[in-house]
C-alpha cells in the first residue's frame, strides 16, 4: 500500500438512521432545527445544519450498543426543552466535562444522542 493512501484524511460524511417510522422522526428532529428531502415514503435525508443523513424505515431498529453521535448547541438548556417536549427521554441531565457541557436523550426509536455546548 502507498504511504500517501494509508495516510489520507477520511471523515464522517453522512449519518444514517434506521427508524420505525420515517414521518414521526422528522416531526421529532424538526424540533431541533433540522430539513429534510424525501425521497421516498420509506427514506428521507436531512440536513442538521452541520452534517447530512438519513432516516431508512426499517422493521429491525437496532439502537443500543452504537456509535454516541454528539449534536452541538450554542443554547443546551433550550434544547434541552426541545427535545423534552418532542418526547425524548432524558437519560443524563446536563452535565460538565472538560470542554463544555452536555446532555444525553433517548430518541423516540431508542437512539441515544448527546447535545454539548461551550
Amino acid at each position: 500500500m502507498d504511504q500517501s493512501a494509508a495516510r489520507q484524511k477520511i471523515s464522517i460524511n453522512y449519518i444514517e438512521f434506521m427508524v420505525k417510522d420515517v414521518e414521526q422522526s422528522k416531526r421529532f428532529y424538526q424540533n431541533l432545527g433540522w430539513t429534510f428531502t424525501d425521497f421516498s415514503p420509506e427514506y428521507c435525508e436531512f440536513d442538521s445544519g452541520e452534517i447530512k443523513g438519513g432516516f431508512a424505515q426499517s422493521d429491525d431498529v437496532q439502537s443500543s450498543g452504537g456509535a454516541l453521535i454528539v449534536l452541538y448547541s450554542a443554547q443546551l438548556e433550550q434544547s434541552l426543552t426541545c427535545v423534552k417536549e418532542a418526547g425524548a427521554t432524558i437519560v443524563q441531565e446536563i452535565f460538565s466535562f472538560p470542554g463544555g457541557r452536555r446532555f444525553h436523550f433517548k430518541d423516540l426509536d431508542g437512539y441515544e444522542i448527546a447535545i454539548w455546548s461551550h
